[in-house]
């Protein structure tokens, strides 16, 4: 069956070498030949010279990775540009001068040459490599067919291998036309959505979590619809896919829940704008920086560098701490102590003055503040408080400076701090006992 059905691909490229061998040694066809060869040569000469100014100027874009990574590509293929250009200029010339006959190898090389440079600049984004060259060369091979007239043949034989399954028939046509419209569609959506995404963060007038939403609304309704027009392209009826949607919503009624549960969660967080980008939270035992929300999960890296994906629901149903929802200034309490022959005004005015000697300790917004709090069974008992304005480098970290500051203050001014004293009082008289000694 295979075979019958290329028979007339078969057929067609025998004819097609025919003709080649015929008119492969003409005069125009050296003619043609050496247009070419000559436009390769000028064409990457220009490509030389021009390319590495525009090249400097194209990496001034900064904040936009994936369209810097399309115009460097299109700068690389320069000299391709300029072989388009030349083939053009030279089929225009002997469309003026001579027959169609005369002209076929620069028509069939302008066709190939612009081929393969748009594919060759579009391929450039994927960021697999081996992907991308597989993809660049399967394509310009298709469109090569198309130059040399046996594309009808080939899908017609790729159209012929099928399988009839009641009313429905699947053809090794259609099951390739659908790969490759659903995957180009698709990666055009997530290109386009990336590129959107980048310009949306760009506004200074929104929110971090308003952005992150109207992006993740922007790539999801951009999937959707290359989806559906991929589906609609290849000929599959989308009513068909009535059966399959009631199908999904029973696996979300009974294994898709948390999947489910998590996708809502983050939406509401991005409306409720109770967390965003760059908010330093406490959730259960974990301290750290919000560094991205996803649609299933938020990205949370603490200060030991580990980063934790907690997932959205966790969020909603559990409390959660912000310690920077309205207001980026964050309060910390020490507790230390000093002996009661200490100054209890000088403890307070040192402490005060330790604690605005770390950088890190706001005075603008409130200033640091020292009370005796208590008059302990050894020691007189004291609070130092005091605001910082970036909990995200860490809370440790400042508690341990402002008490070394304390520490070398009192050593300098002679202040002591207290520890524990245990008096043993022994009631009646003691008995000792000595060893013996043997005589």
């Amino acid at each position: 069956m295979l075979n019958q059905a290329s028979a007339p691909f078969v057929r067609q490229v025998e004819v097609y070498f025919l003709w080649i061998r015929a008119v492969a040694f003409n005069e125009w066809t050296l003619y043609q030949a050496a247009i070419i060869l000559l436009g390769y040569v000028f064409s990457h000469l220009v490509a030389s010279r021009i390319e590495p100014r525009l090249e400097a100027w194209a990496r001034m874009i900064k904040g936009n990775p994936d369209l810097l990574r399309v115009i460097i590509a299109f700068m690389r293929r320069l000299g391709w540009l300029v072989m388009i250009v030349w083939l053009w200029l030279a089929q225009s010339v002997f469309v003026r001068m001579t027959w169609p006959s005369h002209r076929w190898l620069i028509s069939i090389a302008l066709t190939l040459a612009g081929a393969w440079f748009v594919v060759s600049v579009l391929t450039r984004i994927i960021r697999n490599h081996r992907l991308s060259r597989i993809v660049a060369m399967v394509t310009w091979v298709y469109i090569a067919l198309y130059a040399i007239g046996l594309d009808g043949p080939f899908l017609a034989a790729l159209d012929s291998a099928a399988l009839n399954l009641g009313a429905v028939r699947i053809s090794v046509l259609l099951i390739l036309k659908a790969l490759l419209l659903t995957g180009v569609l698709i990666w055009i959506a997530v290109l386009v959505g990336n590129v959107l995404s980048h310009w949306v963060h760009g506004w200074s007038d929104l929110s971090p979590s308003f952005k992150v939403l109207i992006s993740k609304l922007i790539k999801i309704t951009l999937i959707l619809v290359a989806g559906a027009v991929a589906l609609s392209a290849t000929g599959i009826d989308l009513t068909a896919l009535t059966v399959f949607s009631g199908a999904v919503g029973v696996g979300i009624g009974f294994g898709l829940q948390k999947v489910v549960s998590n996708f809502i969660s983050g939406i509401i967080i991005l409306l409720d704008k109770s967390i965003k980008p760059g908010d330093t939270i406490s959730l259960g035992d974990t301290f750290g920086s919000i560094r991205d929300l996803r649609s299933r999960f938020v990205s949370v890296i603490t200060r030991d560098g580990k980063e934790y994906l907690i997932p959205n629901e966790d969020f909603i149903s559990q409390q959660v701490v912000n310690w920077s929802f309205s207001s980026e200034y964050v309060r910390i309490e020490i507790d230390f102590m000093a002996s009661y022959d200490s100054n209890p005004h000088q403890v307070v005015q040192i402490a005060i003055d330790a604690a605005k000697s770390i950088s890190r300790v706001s005075s603008t917004y409130s200033s640091p503040v020292c009370w005796l709090t208590g008059f302990g069974p050894s020691s007189l008992n004291f609070k130092l408080r005091f605001w910082i304005s970036d909990p995200s480098n860490g809370l440790t970290n400042i508690r341990g400076q402002v008490l070394m500051a304390l520490w070398d203050a009192f050593k300098e001014a002679g202040i002591s701090i207290p520890f524990p004293h245990r008096e043993i009082v022994m009631k009646g008289p003691v008995e000792v006992v000595l060893p013996q000694q043997n005589p």
